[in-house]
């Protein structure tokens, strides 16, 4: 099967958590927000697939996958199908549902991490809301990344495996979506990582594990990586982060 992959161009975002999934797999897709013909196309393509009347469960916003006959939507939901299909999750009924866990609770810490930047939403830019920005980018620094990063520490501890992964002796998809996260919050906040990472060896541990994979390191130093940008999900903003 060829999966065709449906998001925003220009930006990783969470896209780009199943970018990593699908890379990792070795699965076929077509990315359809790199579209030869350019942003313009790509849009047009999202609007296509988001706004199709003939679609029974019609998905709301992108990421969007389309694998066979379905279409699948939100990151988290999206990845527990990949994870089933190409062994990136376990087989049985309670590890499924504690790694899909695993995933939402990434959810969770992705939404505030947006929210360090658009505390307002994403209606203002972020020139509209700069103070309120740098009240809730302080919150996000000083209390929620340690909140987050000490959990997902307790959970690599609490997995009995010389692994170093959240779950059991093989990497599964919340892996690499952390891995994402850190990478976002490297270069989102860098003073404030490197304060904080001397605390949490485990999560430098697993950076270092999935940035090594051969298809995951292929893929990094590939075009197909998109660079981090002030558009997306994880923005550098030097007073943010003093």
């Amino acid at each position: 099967m060829t999966y065709e992959l449906y998001y925003w161009p220009g930006i990783q975002g969470r896209g780009e958590f199943v970018r990593l999934v699908l890379e990792e797999a070795g699965a076929e897709y077509v990315d359809f927000a790199k579209h030869k013909d350019g942003s313009e196309v790509a849009v047009r393509e999202l609007m296509r697939v988001l706004h199709d009347t003939a679609t029974p469960s019609p998905p709301l916003m992108p990421p969007v996958l389309k694998a066979g006959s379905l279409l699948i939507a939100q990151t988290a939901n999206i990845l527990m199908y990949l994870g089933a299909h190409h062994a990136l999750a376990p087989a049985d009924e309670a590890g499924r549902l504690w790694t899909h866990q695993l995933q939402l609770t990434i959810a969770d810490w992705v939404v505030e991490i947006h929210d360090a930047h658009h505390p307002l939403g994403g209606a203002f830019y972020y020139e509209d809301q700069k103070p309120e920005a740098a009240r809730r980018a302080a919150l996000l620094r000083d209390q929620r990344l340690p909140k987050f990063m000490g959990y997902f520490e307790t959970v690599l501890g609490r997995n009995r495996s010389p692994s170093g992964l959240l779950v059991g002796n093989s990497l599964t998809y919340p892996d690499l979506s952390l891995f994402q996260v850190l990478a976002g919050l490297r270069y989102a906040f860098p003073r404030a990582m490197a304060r904080l990472e001397p605390d949490y060896p485990g999560l430098v541990r697993l950076y270092a594990e999935v940035s090594a994979r051969p298809r995951i390191a292929a893929y990094l130093a590939s075009d197909r990586r998109l660079p981090f940008n002030e558009h997306g999900l994880f923005r550098h903003y030097p007073e943010l982060d003093p």
